[in-house]
């Protein structure tokens, strides 16, 4: 870990395995998180579990349910997974299902799954379109569909907390098809956060920025492997940790931030709020992308 006062920018946090809330905090509660298998979404399931929640682990990849599996058992608490597709909504009330049947209905939702890759706008297929569209924005209003018309039905208080992305305010050039898809997300929260609340479900979004992990997209690695000093990149002077993001994910959803809802927090060392004094020479999203030149006809 850095010291304090070795290198500039923030602070390194805590080491992994350390908790932010108090020890229990979660038990006897179950939280839902979709894509847990991989990458963020494990490191959120994982503090959940940490402070004592019954995780289930929802994903459409075998190998990433047993990825998810392996993750939360070795913390010895207790997890289900299930395979679903968060753009079936039949799917979706199934994996719900299966959930209820092993632990009872989860109190807390984490959407987490959403599809991503980097390419020009016009160079989008329809099919890319829909499909990165379908699985971060509509899967993403399934699942919290289903999740909260149990517990209206029930008449229980619940969490939801919506990964979303900074581009969801900013646009994100190379990304039309995620930023537009973030950007419904994030509105999502705020709409769903009212029409809820008085039901006693809590909406929030939770946006990470750099925390490198194993199943970043190919564009993200590819650039984190083409610079080998990513610490002065960021105005924190380091990436992030993955516990860092969990611990925030933990508290949005806890007993202490009931009174917090309707509310995106970022988390990225206020990289995405980052400008130049001058302004840099424009390069084309299809230039970044080595693209070359847009085919004439």
């Amino acid at each position: 870990m850095r010291g304090d006062s070795e290198v500039p920018g923030l602070p390194a946090p805590p080491p992994q395995g350390a908790s932010a809330l108090p020890a229990g905090t979660y038990e006897g509660d179950t939280v839902f998180v979709t894509g847990a298998g991989t990458g963020l979404g494990k490191a959120i399931a994982v503090e959940f579990a940490r402070l004592g929640a019954s995780i289930v682990v929802a994903s459409r990849n075998p190998e990433h349910l047993a990825a998810g599996r392996a993750a939360i058992e070795a913390l010895d608490a207790e997890v289900e997974v299930v395979e679903c597709d968060i753009r079936d909504a039949e799917a979706v009330a199934a994996a719900f299902d299966a959930a209820e049947g092993r632990f009872g209905l989860p109190r807390v939702l984490v959407n987490n799954a959403a599809a991503n890759f980097p390419s020009p706008a016009e160079d989008l297929s329809p099919n890319a379109w829909r499909t990165v569209v379908d699985i971060t924005l509509n899967g993403t209003f399934l699942v919290s569909r289903e999740f909260a018309r149990r517990h209206l039905a029930a008449g229980t208080p619940a969490s939801i907390v919506n990964v979303g992305a900074s581009y969801a305010w900013t646009g994100g050039p190379g990304f039309a098809h995620s930023a537009a898809a973030k950007a419904g997300v994030k509105n999502m929260v705020e709409t769903l956060a009212v029409e809820w609340g008085p039901s006693g479900i809590q909406v929030n979004g939770l946006v990470p920025g750099l925390f490198p992990h194993e199943d970043m997209t190919d564009d993200i690695r590819a650039s984190l492997d083409l610079t080998h000093e990513k610490d002065p990149l960021q105005p924190a002077m380091r990436v992030g940790e993955r516990q860092e993001l969990g611990w925030a994910a933990t508290f949005l959803a806890s007993p202490y931030a009931r009174f917090i809802s309707g509310h995106t927090l970022v988390v990225d060392g206020a990289n995405w709020q980052r400008r130049n004094l001058t302004s840099p020479p424009v390069t084309t999203v299809r230039d970044q992308l080595g693209r070359g030149a847009f085919p004439k006809e």
